[in-house]
């Protein structure tokens, strides 16, 4: 198959990882794959796979993500067999590329959707929910046919180490950058500094834990809502104990060095960061929103928090800090077990493909 993968940008976020995964993936497959994106280069330009074809439609990096000259043009030149559109801005272009191939769009947010969007969802040969609550959200929502929309949860792109002992030292290594004292338990959260993303809602929760256990709070990326955050520790005297480790190409290391995964994001649809915290083995308390529920195990592997609830989710994460080595072994283990058997890269990527063969005509003999 002749595939095309349209994506705005490849900055450090989960869908841009995803659309990365899926091209690497379907080249090695042996499909003739182009990765296209609105803006040259990014963050994450550096992991495609010299098996995909790279092209961008601006000339030089303008900063408009929205800004995509030439689009049809180059679609046509290309000339593909099926377009897989990724991320909310390449979904609201997706409708006018209908007349030139298949066309699926896919559902991966929990924010609204601008116009552009729901024509797509309405112009589009079939879509792609990545959990399950974001496809009942498509029909119980904006109408659309259940048989229209296929779900396919996001792929693990950060597998743990293998080696018990690397792992070890990844561990040692990054609580001694961080100035991390041994002992201390650290809670963790991996994603994009954006408000939406609500990391100072983290700050405020971990403000009313004790002080024993010693512990710390990570909060790794990079965006526009990081100055605040920074600001925001330092205002309420806890400078010294939640870290801003940057952005991290991979961050696997990252959940070597940490005890439990911590998320207070308002909108999700499925989150990469806590699938693959739970690979890891970490236990997860999230706040509740779209998706969230359908990353882990309710009540064995994670827990789910309402919105706003700091007083409940001080509670898990204290049962967390406090749990015995036996019960945080069986945690990791569940943890581990559920993300592998139910986000491993083969299974989606198997998906997509078995998906894009019953949209495409089969070929002529």
């Amino acid at each position: 198959m002749r595939l095309l993968i349209l994506q705005d940008y490849l900055r450090s976020g989960g869908t841009e990882r995803q659309s990365i995964l899926l091209a690497n993936a379907f080249a090695a497959a042996g499909h003739a794959t182009t990765l296209l994106t609105f803006r040259p280069g990014g963050a994450l330009a550096r992991n495609i796979s010299p098996a995909v074809t790279r092209a961008s439609l601006q000339p030089r990096d303008l900063g408009l993500d929205w800004f995509a000259p030439g689009l049809r043009r180059k679609v046509r030149a290309l000339h593909p067999e099926l377009v897989l559109l990724m991320g909310r801005m390449a979904n609201c272009f997706g409708w006018r590329l209908t007349p030139i191939a298949p066309v699926v769009a896919t559902m991966r947010t929990g924010k609204p959707l601008p116009a552009w969007f729901h024509r797509t969802l309405r112009a589009s040969r079939h879509i792609v929910a990545n959990s399950r609550e974001a496809r009942d959200h498509l029909v119980q929502k904006h109408r659309l046919a259940q048989d229209q929309v296929a779900v396919i949860p996001n792929s693990l792109v950060f597998p743990p180490e293998a080696d018990a002992t690397l792992a070890a030292a990844r561990r040692a290594e990054w609580r001694a950058r961080l100035g991390t004292p041994p002992e201390a338990q650290v809670l963790v959260c991996v994603a994009m500094f954006r408000p939406e993303k609500n990391q100072q809602e983290l700050i405020e929760i971990v403000r009313g834990l004790p002080a024993s256990p010693t512990w710390e709070l990570w909060l790794a990326g990079e965006g526009p809502a990081l100055a605040a955050c920074r600001r925001r520790a330092e205002e309420v005297g806890l400078s010294a104990r939640v870290r801003f480790p940057g952005f991290v190409p991979d961050p696997s290391p990252l959940y070597a060095a940490a005890d439990v995964a911590v998320h207070a994001s308002r909108s999700e649809a499925l989150s990469n960061f806590l699938i693959e915290a739970q690979a890891h083995g970490l236990p997860i308390v999230a706040a509740a929103a779209q998706g969230i529920g359908e990353c882990f195990l309710p009540g064995e592997t994670g827990w789910m928090i309402p919105q706003g609830d700091h007083a409940a989710f001080r509670e898990h994460l204290r049962a967390c800090l406090g749990a015995d080595p036996e019960v945080r072994a069986k945690r990791a283990r569940q943890s581990r077990e559920f993300a592998r058997e139910n986000f491993a890269p083969a299974r989606q990527v198997a998906a997509y493909l078995d998906l894009f063969a019953q949209l495409l005509p089969a070929p002529r003999t």
